[in-house]
């Protein structure tokens, strides 16, 4: 630049010298420049002039980083004529601040939508989760429903925790298992009878209370009372054991003949009763008592090589005749004893 301007300072040529700083000015090189003699006077001068509004931060970064002037002299044969002082321009220096801050601002950007994109899925994860966990665990509070299980999740901790959860239910549903067992076999013991098998006098009970109370089924409903005719005089022939095998050949033959739509009852010692349904009238009665008794017409086999006869008395109610439990029985009962006493006449003539 010195040597381009020697000779316009040489010859006090300001207009060339204010040319050719306009000429190198508008390369960018530098935003002001002043040529001046040797008594300092100024030969020539030039500004850049902004014309965009985005400069203002340019002249703010130039003015930062270039607070004072470069001073370079001029020489002519030697000797110094003059100099030339300098502020340099930002161009460079600008784009490039510009450029890291769209890059940085890019990256922000690109950093926080996939934090927000992490963030968002490790949340959804978080409520799946936790949305499982609550819904098995309501379940299990609500309908004790030990068999549901907590589905293995991703998140490691979530993960234990549903191994965890997964076997406490493991051992509460096999706890739940064995109770309910228990209370099955509970209650078959409360409701049946050791010996026979058959439901006992409180499972009869709640069978002809519960019938009582259902009209519909009272109008094609009836009760059998059933005594053994001759039990005592096998019991003390051949034993308590005997006895007991009689019985409980009883118990079989009432179970098959009454079969599914019938049941059958011991009510104690040699005592059943029976509890028929879909009868629609007294003569359907009658004729199930007939085949009733000629079922016990069969000897029964005893264990000691003996055969063993013994016939039933039986008393009959229709339940649509009465309008409580006790009467029901009341007459059933009479009308077995009734006919026990009528077939004693019998074999007395």
């Amino acid at each position: 630049m010195t040597y381009s301007l020697e000779a316009a300072v040489v010859f006090a040529d300001g207009p060339a010298a204010t040319e050719t700083l306009a000429a190198l000015g508008q390369q960018g090189q530098f935003s002001t420049a002043e040529v001046r003699d040797n008594q300092q006077n100024i030969l020539a001068s030039w500004h850049y002039t902004s014309k965009a509004p985005g400069e203002t931060f340019s002249n703010f970064i130039s003015h930062w980083l270039f607070p004072a002037p470069v001073i370079q002299p001029i020489r002519h044969n030697g000797k110094i004529i003059g100099e030339v002082q300098l502020t340099a321009r930002d161009n460079s220096i600008s784009h490039f601040i510009w450029l890291s801050l769209a890059v940085l601002t890019g990256c922000i950007l690109l950093a926080s939508g996939i934090a927000i994109t992490l963030t968002r899925h490790l949340h959804n994860g978080l409520v799946e989760a936790l949305k499982n966990i609550t819904d098995v665990v309501h379940d299990v509070r609500s309908n004790r429903n030990f068999s549901r299980r907590v589905s293995e999740e991703r998140i490691a901790e979530f993960h234990r925790f549903a191994l965890d959860f997964n076997s406490l239910l493991d051992e509460m549903e096999e706890w739940q298992l064995r109770l309910q067992a228990k209370n099955a076999q509970l209650l078959r013991t409360a409701l049946h009878d050791p010996l026979t098998g058959l439901a006992n006098r409180a499972a009869f009970r709640n069978c002809i209370n519960t019938l009582m109370s259902d009209s519909a089924a009272r109008e094609t409903s009836a009760l059998l009372f059933l005594d053994g005719d001759n039990f005592k005089y096998i019991n003390d022939t051949w034993g308590h054991a005997t006895g007991d095998q009689v019985l409980i050949e009883i118990a079989i033959r009432l179970m098959e003949f009454s079969g599914k739509r019938h049941q059958s009852y011991r009510i104690g010692g040699d005592e059943f009763a029976m509890v028929l349904s879909g009868v629609l009238s007294e003569y359907e009665v009658q004729r199930i008592c007939a085949d009733l008794t000629q079922t016990f017409h069969r000897p029964f086999n005893l264990h000691n090589g003996h055969q063993a006869c013994m016939t039933l008395s039986i008393g009959y109610a229709l339940t649509r005749e009465h309008d409580s439990a006790e009467k029901l029985q009341e007459l059933a009962d009479r009308n077995m004893y009734q006919a026990k006493h009528q077939r004693a006449e019998t074999r007395v003539k």
